[in-house]
């Protein structure tokens, strides 16, 4: 048989019969008998010329040639899944509504600039607007509930869904004046965090339980809200990771300081914003323009706002999720 004659059917069925790690869980998942499925695959390997599993264990497992062409089976997939999805959102036209979940971390200026452009090019689709963090930004765009996600402090996004760069976030550490940290001298070294409460943003959703990112201390509060963090940073209880845009005021006024600390040189002071939607459901043309209107070229006014602050050194690791 002729390479031409491969169908999208049996790279679904490679694909799952890899990802579930047996024949019968791939014809559960498919909705087929495991002799379909052992069939399908073995005709696929008679076109291919190549063995793709070793089914010489209790289980089959996928031989060198079958893991180096599994990524490529998955793009081939996906990218196909994307033409459909995007042909689907031409005949459907306009959206009726769009929905967005965006990540506190998101800068609220920009924001409300793109939301009020939206409101102006597309007066006849009601936006609907959550703000969340962490795994609480993409959940309801992976259940459907919300097209189109804005997350930042998430750093592992999953793999069935589409991410466009936006913009990056100037972010800093903290504390009141009165904190004990806020009379130390030079970057503050990790033994001395841990001495101190750090205030943490926590997830409401499932997605990262049981994960902390850029948590130096133990002694931590976790807090479900960023105005609360950022109400009890002002009041001293702890130090914590704030968006620079958030506050500046603050740091102008002094009512909070800036700390430094030491991170790894390959992070970054920048925590890049992304747009994620699901490869099956892309967003039509009023989605799409919104993305558009979102992205802004922030990173050397963030760098010179941040250098003039406290210098480079100075940061929580990029993406970091408990923030």
């Amino acid at each position: 048989m002729a390479l031409d004659g491969l169908s999208l059917d049996q790279l679904r069925t490679f694909i799952a019969a890899a990802e579930e790690g047996s024949f019968s869980a791939a014809g559960r998942k498919l909705n087929r008998a495991q002799s379909v499925v052992s069939q399908t695959l073995a005709n696929l390997e008679i076109q291919l010329g190549v063995k793709l599993f070793d089914r010489t264990a209790r289980y089959p497992s996928l031989t060198e040639h079958g893991r180096a062409l599994l990524s490529d089976a998955r793009a081939i997939a996906d990218g196909m899944d994307g033409f459909k999805a995007r042909a689907r959102t031409f005949t459907e036209g306009l959206e009726p509504e769009l929905s967005l979940c965006i990540d506190a971390m998101y800068p609220l200026c920009a924001l409300t600039e793109a939301v009020g452009t939206f409101r102006e090019a597309f007066p006849s689709v009601p936006l609907r607007v959550h703000v969340e963090v962490l795994g609480a930004v993409i959940e309801p765009v992976l259940n459907g509930s919300c097209r189109i996600g804005v997350v930042g402090t998430l750093p592992v996004v999953p793999d069935t869904l589409r991410k466009e760069l936006l913009l990056d976030v100037p972010m800093t550490t903290v504390v009141a004046p009165k904190h004990p940290l806020a009379s130390y001298e030079g970057i503050i070294p990790d033994a001395e965090l841990r001495k101190h409460v750090q205030l943490v943003l926590t997830d409401r959703s499932r997605l990262t339980q049981g994960q902390s990112y850029g948590v130096y201390s133990q002694s931590n509060w976790r807090l479900a809200d960023l105005g609360a963090k950022h109400a009890f940073l002002r009041a001293g209880l702890g130090f914590g990771h704030m968006p620079q845009f958030m506050v500046a005021d603050d740091i102008a006024s002094g009512r909070l300081c800036v700390i430094r600390v030491a991170i790894p040189a390959t992070q970054s002071l920048l925590m890049p914003m992304h747009a994620v939607y699901r490869k099956d459901a892309p967003p039509g043309p009023a989605g799409r323009w919104l993305i558009h209107s979102l992205k802004r070229t922030t990173v050397a006014e963030g760098f010179a706002k941040m250098h003039a602050l406290h210098g480079r050194d100075v940061s929580p690791p990029t993406g970091a999720a408990s923030l």
